[in-house]
Order: C-alpha cells, then structure tokens, then sequence
C-alpha cells in the first residue's frame, strides 16, 4: 500500500523528483570525487613539494566542494517541494473520501481514527517521501560509488568494505524488524488516545455534570500510559540501534588505520591512498546510515499506509447515480413505497414496509416510542442512509437515482442534534446558501425566533459562535439550525425533534410562524411532545420500525390506543383535545 500511495499521489510532481534525481546525482558525484582530489594533494604535492600543483588542486576542489553544496540544496528544495504536495494532496484525497461515507460508513471506523488517519498517518507517509528523495537517491549512489572508488585506492584492504557493510545492514535489520509491530501498536494506542480525548472534549458537561472528572483522568491516564510505554519500547530500539551503528564506525576506522598503516609502513600504498580510502570507507557506512534512518521510517510509514489505504479502499455505502434524472417538477412531494432498512449487523431491520405520501403543503408528523425509528426513517429522504428495500420518491423521482446536490436544494434538514460551525452567526446561516443577503438571512432568524437574541449581541451576525455551537444554549443552537434551513428555501423541510429545547410559549409562537413562512412545501416533523404534532395534517405512529397508525390528531385519540397511551403519558386526552 505504501509503494500504492506514492505512486498514486506522486505522479503530478515527477519533473520535481526527475530534478531530485539530476541534483543529488550531480552532488552525490561531487562528494566521490574530493577524496581522490585529496589524495592527490597529498600523493602529488605534498610529496613533491609542488606549490603550484597544490594551488590548482586545492581551487578545483573548492569549485568541486561549492557544486556539491549548491546541488544540495537544490536537491533538498525539490524534495521538500515535492513531499509537502505529496502530503497535501493525499491529505485531501483522504478528506474527500471521507466527505463520500455515509454516517454508516463513518460509524464503521469512528471519528477519532477517520481523524488520526487524515493528519497523523498521512504525515508519516509524507516524511518517509521526504527521506526518500534526500537519502535514497544519494545513499545507494554513494555506496556503490565509494565501493569502485575505494578498490580503485586499494584493492587489498577493500575486505574491509565487505565486513563492515554486510554487518551493518544484519544490526539494522534485526532492529527494524522489531520496531515494525511497535508501530503498529503505536497508531492504534494514538487511536485511542485521540477517541478518549474527543469524547472527554465533546462531553465535558456530563463529565462535570456528574463529577466524573477523576474517572475520566484515570481512562485518559491509562491510554497515555499505555502510549507512552510503546513509545520508550521504540525509543529503547533507537538507543540501542546508534550505538551498534556507531560502533561498527569506529571498528571500521580503527582496521583501515591499522592495516592501512601497516601497508604505507611496507610501502604497498600512499597516505593520500590511506586517506582517500578512509574517507570512501567512512561515506560507503554514512550511505549505509542513510538507508538505515530510513530503515527507521519504513515500518511506521508502511502502518500509516495501510490504515490510509483502508479508509482510500472502501467503497461508499451510498453512491452517487451514473446518470441522474432531472424531476420535471419541484413542489417537493414525498413517498415512501414499502420501505425497509436495516444497519450493517442488526438482528432486525430498524423500518418495515414503510409506506405514506407527504403532498406540498402538508405537514406530517412522525410518533412513536424511542427507538421505534422515527430518525432513521427521516434520514432515508436526504440519503443519509440508503434503503434496503422499497423506494424513497422526490417529485416522483428515486432518490437514488438523484444528484446529492439536487435533494440538498429540494430537502433541508435539521437534525435531532442541533450542530453548528466554528465561525458567525451569518456564516453558519448561509452554510446552504452562501449568497443569502442579510435580510434573507434577518427574515429566517425571525421566524426560528431567533432574531431577538441574536440583536441583544454586541456584533449581530457577526457574532463568533464556536465549535458546535457550545457558546449558546441548547434552545438558542436549535432556533439558529432552524433558521438555517428556512434560509435555504426549500421545497421539503425536515424537522427531528427539532423543538425539544423550546419552551412551549416560544415553542408555540415558532410553530405559527412556521406555518405561514411553510404553507407551500411539504413539511415532515418527528416530534416526542404531542402539542408539536398536534396540527398535523397526518400523523403517523411508528412501533417497532412499522407504522402501527395514521391519521389526524383527533382521529388518532378516537381509533389508536398506541397514541392514546403516548398522549396519557404526556398529559390528560381532554387537556390535549
């Protein structure tokens, strides 16, 4: 999957990596030649007392020296240019197939990993594209350069190549072999980490709430520990692998200096020789250090990539249609024809032969006890979730055969969980409109009634709301997605339990101005109060995934002992009536 990736990722940017290639080649070339110029200096004038000699030698090793800099740099600026495409572009190849899942999808792998996944791996990935261009485009010509030009030195003391080398790479090798499932490990421990962290964030008012705040540092104290643990594992290894590289280094310096000194003792070689072939012998290990940093980086990036991969390779649950059909109308009519769903895994589906028909300007209302699937039956009309049997119409089009953008532009939704985004008051009003005016945007504040309390703040619609909305109150953040949907217009409006949070004078007032601004589109409501539903031109009762009832209010507390019991629940049949 990693070879996958940068194939994949990396094709835009290949005259980048062609000028990574020319450079480091032209630097890597440089570097292989100063020793055998230092060499000659010592061999040649030196020896020879040639001041002249040396002076030329020793200016063309300074133009040698400043190629090699200046090709470096360059070599590394490419690289980094690259690398840093590279990663920017898988990191949004990740987001865009995240943006693709459907919230089935998204429950298959959780937030939190989907999360890690998008920055964490993919910066992995990008560091080891990075190593890659500065170090293993020169490393393997470094070695193989400085094993021809250290035989060209001395052929006799190249044995001392093929010990060092060879041991160098089994160190390594027993090393990375290790680290490979301590990075696994490691992702799936920040995995962790990250979900407690999220979760301790997103519900840090029941943790108060609650006073769960020491239970809650314990669980975030044991998947820190447990990370940290894996973490020294992996850094034991680094400890250990430096020293052993280190002292090969040295090893390997000691027996050129002995066996070298022993040769220019009996005549068989030169100093400038002994010097050039330590210093190949010395670039030949760096080369091999090269390799093996990156040896480091592999096993952690090959993780990254897999998990990468694995979110790049599913195939979205909802897809959009080949060749989508365009309604004739747009009144915003709604059908469900024997319409089933389940989720992946369940024991029995969540809807059952669901069938009814909303016309535009209709209110419905959807009943029933928790978990009977009044959500999950709203959510099949702007495709959150596809159903697995029957057929969800639009204008008396499938939805399935419909563009994403067209059902957007037809149906608006406001979910159970009212969200809204880190920015304005404004920004968030016009997330499916981004052109609304502010009169526009002024018009739907106050039929969500929202209007006053956005004008008692000091900047208005400007005003800065924070992530998900935690700056305002529960009421407040319901009335402002309300908002939200009238700004778009729509033909189809989608209300789940979207008036928990309303006091009934407020709750009331909403309802009637809802009714004048919505009296040509089809508006569908799931409600738990029965005063919300009340008006409904048809209520549905839903038990256990079916509809058990339909009707009006009235006809529903004369023939339905499903609503009655909810209705008794609630308050008295004859206050209600």
């Amino acid at each position: 999957m990693l070879v996958t990736l940068m194939r994949r990722y990396s094709k835009p940017y290949l005259p980048y990596i062609a000028a990574v290639v020319v450079f480091q080649l032209a630097s890597t070339i440089a570097a292989l030649y100063l020793p055998s110029l230092n060499a000659q200096i010592i061999d040649e004038g030196v020896t020879r007392g040639d001041t002249d000699y040396i002076w030329r030698t020793g200016m063309l090793m300074l133009a040698v020296a400043l190629i090699q800099v200046v090709t470096a740099v360059a070599g590394v600026y490419f690289g980094a240019k690259a690398s840093m495409a590279f990663g920017r572009d898988l990191r949004r190849g990740v987001f865009r197939k995240v943006s693709s899942f459907s919230a089935r999808d998204v429950n298959v792998f959780g937030a939190a990993t989907l999360i890690t996944r998008g920055t964490n791996d993919v910066q992995q990935v990008q560091m080891l594209m990075l190593l890659t261009l500065n170090f293993m485009v020169a490393a393997p010509i470094m070695c193989i350069g400085g094993i021809v030009m250290a035989i060209r030195e001395d052929l006799d003391l190249s044995w001392l190549v093929w010990v060092s080398v060879p041991l160098l790479l089994v160190v390594v090798s027993l090393i990375v072999v290790r680290l490979i499932p301590l990075f696994r490990s490691m992702q799936l421990k920040i995995d962790r980490l990250n979900g407690i962290l999220r979760e301790q964030i997103v519900g840090i008012r029941v943790i108060r709430a609650f006073v769960r705040e020491p239970h809650e540092a314990g669980r975030f104290g044991a998947a820190n520990r447990e990370l940290t643990d894996v973490s020294l594992k992996i850094g034991a290894l680094f400890v250990l692998m430096f020293p052993a590289i280190g002292m090969i280094l040295h090893v390997s310096t000691a027996a050129v200096l002995w066996f070298g000194g022993q040769r220019v003792d009996a005549g068989e070689m030169q100093v400038g020789a002994l010097t050039a072939f330590l210093q190949y012998l010395l670039q030949i290990l760096m080369a091999v250090m090269m390799g093996t940093f990156m040896a480091m980086m592999i096993p952690r990036a090959s993780v990254s990539a897999d998990r990468i991969g694995e979110v790049l390779d599913v195939d979205p649950s909802i897809h959009e249609p080949l060749t989508p059909v365009q309604p004739a109308a747009r009144a915003g009519r709604v059908e469900f024809r024997n319409v089933t769903f389940a989720y992946p895994g369940a024991e029995a589906p969540v809807l059952s032969d669901i069938s009814f028909t909303a016309e535009p300007g209709q209110t419905v209302a959807i009943i029933g006890s928790t978990g009977a699937g009044k959500s999950s039956l709203l959510g099949l009309l702007p495709r959150l979730y596809d159903a697995a049997s029957g057929e969800v119409l639009l204008d008396g089009v499938p939805v399935t055969r419909l563009d994403r953008a067209e059902i957007t532009q037809r149906v608006a939704m406001v979910p159970q969980r009212p969200y809204l985004f880190s920015g304005t008051i404004g920004h968030n009003l016009r997330f499916g409109k981004p052109e609304a005016t502010e009169q526009e945007l002024w018009e739907a504040l106050t039929v969500a009634q929202a209007a006053d309390f956005v004008q008692d703040k000091a900047a208005g619609l400007d005003s800065r709301i924070s992530q998900g909305g935690t700056n305002v109150s529960g009421g407040q953040r319901q009335r402002l997605c309300i908002a939200r949907a009238l700004v778009t217009e729509p033909k189809v409006y989608l209300f789940d339990d979207s008036f928990s949070a309303l006091d009934v004078a407020t709750d009331a007032r909403l309802r009637r101005a809802l009714k004048a601004k919505t009296a040509d589109a089809t508006v569908i409501i799931v409600g738990q109060r029965v005063s919300t539903i009340a008006d409904a031109d048809q209520i549905l009762v839903l038990d256990k995934g079916r509809i058990v009832d339909r009707g009006t209010h009235e006809e529903l507390l004369e023939s339905s002992s499903t609503y009655q019991e909810i209705v008794e629940s609630q308050l008295s049949a004859e206050a209600v009536a």
